[in-house]
């Protein structure tokens, strides 16, 4: 289903070795970051405690105002916080703990250490998020982990790292002792093809572990107070570490109560969680679509393992705190037609080939699956199928493969103020012909693959909107992705930390997709800590980037009003690849009231033919040339294949100057394919 599909050995090695034509000694923005140790602020016995520090992806709230989601949550970073453990990071080396971390650093703990948060705002429920080692096999193992209120009674959180820690090349392994899945790739870590090679050379195991993060949520039984601590201990019977990431404090309503619904105790689901309810559910849901009912599923735990169908049906829960439906992956028997070799939780609309669900409304509800492997071929998704004139509200998802898979063609869903987090690929993805449909105010962490994605797959997604939607620590790929599509708009978003593969926002001509036609507007986002490494080329990206890979780039795309903090590498990077570098171009694309606010690299990367247009891009703490600009690598006496226009007000720069200076216009040639990387500061007000 998802599509990650890499190039070539072949064309990897290509790439390796040519787009490093005119380079420098190359240093790895993501390893230069020194990792520093605790204690950290209060130490044990202290008479004072730390003030409590919000962010909102690990910033200052003030420099996020107004973008990304509004949600329930305060976010605490455990660094921020008191503790006797041990700070990791900041450090942003792939396959490490502080580089999946938010804000790329966090707190470790061994036996008998703690982290300790002060609320800000009365709460009755937190969030830890946290990593555990995997077992010496794979698969997992638990720990528990102390969670203590101004020193009063005790609760215990059992930990798991069942469904964290993957392993070796996509689409990944749980088993740390493996050997390469693909030896015919292409390998950064030896600059070889292994399948080419004699003797074939050997990876260390584990192989690029990855995946590291997961979180759990714990109701405290009674509300606190702004100024109350809630300190998290290793027992002495802990795991050999523990990590905190984040600690996310709230407090939550009392739960939601329908009266006059088609409740599903009536027809038999078991709120315990020992019996599966699938079936209770079917006949709830067909009371209530012939009475004209709500299906009210109230406070309580529902295994089910299998799907759940729905259409022309409204199923109300009593907030995502309080009803859990929960399953386990099942194995089919057979394969089914679509090749899923799967199946488990979640509630999906019928097959677009059928016509399609439509007047569906879900809300107020988690979906807890159990999906440990990526098989890319399972329909094993919180929410799936072909949804029309329905609306999507309120859910928290975890633990499935895709928190919210479509398949059109289909049309209107809205779907707003949701939670999905560590998921094994995608956050939420449209694919093929999804139309006219909103995804707004959604919080997004861990997922696997791309946070949001529109993929338009032989039918272009058209006139969509990715809205005021936050998304973090997007383990492999992007945090938002566009693959072509028509009349879209991505705004007000907020992404952070991607880690590996990708970036915050992609334009990418890529996987099949259709043509890009009519316009994408891509506005007011604020991106941070993007601008990832590459693995496969082995080259930075840019915070957000554009990839013309099967089809020219072409349609009218405006960057107006964004933000880039913080990039590790480039803000701003175009690319064709290398096989196809004069076939395809970028062309057609605006940049205005553009910030930039710190680059490891260069603001602008363009190794594609094309041109763009700048206006109003302010930039600051510049590392490298404002503009890394190799064109298809031609080098022609006229200049470089991609032109910068110059429309006016580019400001600022860094350590070589003015960032868009003359000497660099309109097309000059200043290829310097892996420059030195200059940490940045961290963002600050304009």
């Amino acid at each position: 289903m998802t599509r990650k599909i890499p190039l070539t050995a072949t064309t990897w090695h290509t790439l390796g070795t040519r787009l490093g034509v005119v380079s420098t000694a190359f240093a790895v923005a993501i390893g230069v970051m020194v990792a520093g140790a605790g204690p950290a602020n209060a130490s044990p016995g202290s008479p004072t405690t730390p003030s409590p520090v919000v962010t909102r992806a690990a910033l200052d709230p003030s420099l996020v105002a107004g973008r990304g989601a509004t949600v329930a949550f305060s976010e605490q970073e455990a660094e921020k916080a008191a503790t006797n453990g041990t700070i990791i990071g900041p450090s942003r080396t792939a396959y490490t703990l502080p580089a999946e971390a938010s804000g790329r650093s966090a707190v470790t703990l061994t036996a008998g250490q703690y982290v300790e948060f002060t609320l800000p705002s009365a709460a009755n429920a937190i969030t830890v998020r946290y990593s555990i080692p995997d077992a010496s096999n794979g698969g997992g193992i638990t720990s528990p982990l102390a969670v203590t209120v101004n020193g009063g009674a005790r609760k215990t959180m059992t930990l798991t790292s069942q469904y964290s820690w993957l392993y070796n090349q996509y689409p990944f392994s749980n088993d740390p002792n493996a050997g390469l899945l693909h030896p015919d790739w292409w390998i950064t870590e030896c600059g070889c093809v292994p399948a080419a090679t004699t003797p074939t050379p050997t990876v260390a195991t584990p192989f690029r572990p990855n995946h590291f993060y997961d979180e759990q949520r714990l109701l405290l039984g009674k509300t606190y107070q702004a100024g109350d601590t809630v300190r998290l201990t290793v027992p002495a019977k802990g795991a050999a570490t523990t990590t905190v990431d984040l600690l996310d404090s709230e407090l939550v309503a009392a739960p939601h109560v329908v009266k006059k619904a088609a409740n599903v105790l009536e027809f038999g689901a078991d709120p315990s969680g020992k019996r599966d309810s699938a079936n209770a559910f079917d006949k709830a849901i067909a009371y209530a679509k012939a009475k004209n009912l709500t299906v009210y599923v109230p406070q309580g735990t529902y295994q089910v393992n299998r799907h759940i169908l729905v259409d022309n049906v409204t199923i109300e829960g009593a907030g995502n705190w309080y009803t859990i439906i929960t399953g386990h992956e099942v194995t089919l028997s057979t394969p089914a037609p679509d090749g899923s070799v799967h199946t488990g939780v979640g509630f999906y609309g019928k097959d677009a080939s059928l016509g399609g669900s439509t007047n569906v409304h879900l809300s107020g509800f988690a979906i807890e699956g159990d999906v440990r492997e990526r098989i890319d071929t399972d329909q094993v998704n919180g929410i799936g199928g072909a949804l029309s004139n329905s609306t999507i509200e309120g859910l928290y998802i975890q633990h499935t493969k895709v928190g919210m898979w479509f398949d059109g063609p289909m049309t209107n869903l809205s779907i707003t103020n949701n939670v999905i987090v560590d998921q094994i690929a995608d956050g939420l993805n449209f694919h093929t012909g999804v139309t006219n449909s909103v995804v707004s105010n959604n919080f997004i962490r861990n997922s696997g693959d791309d946070g949001l994605a529109m993929w338009s797959e032989k039918i272009a997604d058209v006139g969509n909107t990715f809205d005021h939607n936050t998304v973090q620590t997007p383990v492999l790929a992007n945090g938002i992705a566009i693959y072509g599509g028509t009349d879209n708009t991505v705004s007000n978003n907020l992404i952070a930390d991607p880690i590996r593969e990708g970036s915050a926002i992609q334009v990418g001509s890529r996987f099949g997709a259709e043509q890009f036609t009519g316009h994408l507007w891509i506005t007011n986002n604020t991106t941070v800590r993007a601008g990832t490494y590459e693995l496969n080329w082995n080259i930075g990206l840019g915070a957000i980037w554009f990839y013309a890979l099967e089809k020219n780039i072409d349609a009218d795309i405006q960057v107006v009003g964004d933000n880039f903090l913080d990039n590790t590498y480039n803000a701003i990077m175009l690319v064709a690849d290398w096989p196809v570098k004069d076939l395809y171009s970028i062309t057609n694309l605006h940049f205005a009231d553009v910030k930039v606010d710190g680059t490891g690299t260069s603001v602008v990367s363009a190794r594609a033919a094309g041109n763009a247009t700048f206006q109003n891009v302010d930039a600051r703490n510049v590392g490298a040339v404002g503009v890394n600009n190799c064109g298809t690598f031609h080098f022609t006496p006229a200049g470089s294949e991609f032109s910068l226009i110059d429309l006016g007000g580019n400001d600022g720069g860094g350590t070589t100057g003015p960032w868009f200076a003359a000497w660099e216009l309109p097309n000059t040639i200043t290829c310097d394919d892996r420059p030195p990387v200059v940490v940045p500061p961290a963002p600050s007000a304009w």
